[in-house]
């Protein structure tokens, strides 16, 4: 009831100032449900400009709204409007998830450490993608603190699920700020080695969802190179220079500038799918790794983050039958996801950076998606 008074409080206060009252939150019951035993619900956080909804199902985050340079209200982030859509899947699976344990590929679902050999679903190509078929998308996570602009999740994720080794201890903090920042905190700890890689899987449309095509989006990113990929998007293991190529963002460029360049590595992705390193400062520490323009509203996002790679996928495997929340279509390249981290297939490459994490050690990952007006 706080909830509701407090997002009803801050509807009134836009209209009060002369901004449109656009809000259209999704109701909570839409989520309410029970899933192998634990609770599933719908949370509201708001600060600064910023209000989302997240659910504890997969930890995803189901509206992001933020304003114009007018103070018009757009839904930035694609979703489903219940819960049982998302758990039926019928279409992406990943929309607004946290991805893991390991997020992107792992080649031919298997990896070793030490004497020991592990398998794991292939979901992918022949490859284990996000996790495997459960993952961390598909399960509800525990609900350990909520306020008005943070909700704190946790899950341990049980030596062997989806075949990956561990009993893995995992807090995960969503958090909005003044700043209109919304925050993604990851702290994990194991009891067996297990290769740890999680990331945040939003689909961004500056425009808003379903409203047009991201092509148009200007985007920079802070990358020299990329890892390039076969054709099922597994690393060779090399580190490619993006001088002259359509790979090179770091002078802001329209999304689509390049797409119909003849170019192997966009053939292999069916357009951009690719990981991205970082051209980092410093090994820890938030830095700047990418920024998102969208010139007709000025909506512009920001992604800060202390891991060594970012992958930017474009929206290439939408196709138009699945529906969103408002009633249209989520449809080819609309959409774009920044998905922090390290490398994919890390553990089939000894140079990329490891993301081993053995009992003892823990792992922590930030990502920072800023929002301002341009």
């Amino acid at each position: 009831m706080r909830r509701f008074l407090f997002i009803a409080a801050f509807i009134s206060v836009l209209a009060s100032c002369g901004r449109p009252a656009e809000l259209k939150l999704i109701p909570s019951e839409n989520f309410e449900k029970v899933i192998e035993g634990k609770n599933v619900s719908l949370y509201t956080l708001k600060a600064g400009d910023l209000v989302m909804q997240v659910t504890n199902f997969g930890g995803r985050v189901v509206s992001l709204w933020v304003p114009d340079r007018e103070g018009n209200l757009e839904d930035v982030v694609l979703g489903y409007a219940d819960i049982d859509t998302y758990v039926n899947n019928p279409g992406e699976r990943f929309l607004g998830a946290v991805v893991g344990p390991y997020a992107n590929r792992i080649a031919g679902g298997t990896y070793s450490i030490g004497e020991e050999v592990y398998t794991f679903p292939q979901n992918n190509n022949g490859q284990t993608l996000h996790g495997g078929l459960k993952g961390l998308d598909m399960v509800v996570w525990d609900v350990v603190s909520v306020s008005e602009d943070s909700l704190v999740l946790s899950y341990l994720c049980p030596d062997g699920q989806d075949g990956m080794p561990g009993n893995r201890k995992i807090v995960m903090t969503y958090s909005l700020t003044p700043e209109n920042e919304f925050k993604v905190d990851y702290v994990a700890e194991t009891d067996k080695a297990t290769h740890m890689n999680i990331s945040h899987h939003s689909f961004f449309n500056l425009k808003g969802e379903g409203n047009g095509t991201i092509n148009d989006h200007v985007l920079y990113i802070n990358a020299s190179a990329t890892t390039p990929v076969d054709s099922v998007l597994i690393p060779s293991g090399d580190i490619a220079d993006v001088t002259g190529t359509p790979f090179d963002f770091r002078e802001p460029k329209a999304i689509g500038t390049d797409l119909e360049v003849e170019d192997q590595q966009l053939a292999f992705g069916g357009g951009y799918d690719h990981n991205w390193v970082l051209d980092r400062k410093s090994d820890d520490g938030l830095e700047l790794a990418a920024s998102v323009l969208e010139p007709s509203s000025g909506r512009y996002m920001e992604v800060w983050t202390d891991q060594p790679a970012l992958q930017f996928y474009g929206g290439n495997f939408f196709d138009g039958t699945t529906m969103g929340k408002y009633g249209r279509t989520l449809d080819y390249r609309e959409s774009i996801a920044l998905e922090t981290q390290k490398y994919p297939d890390t553990p089939h490459h000894a140079h990329f950076p490891s993301t081993l994490l053995t009992p003892g050690q823990t792992y922590t990952h930030t990502c920072v998606y800023r929002f301002r007006i341009k």
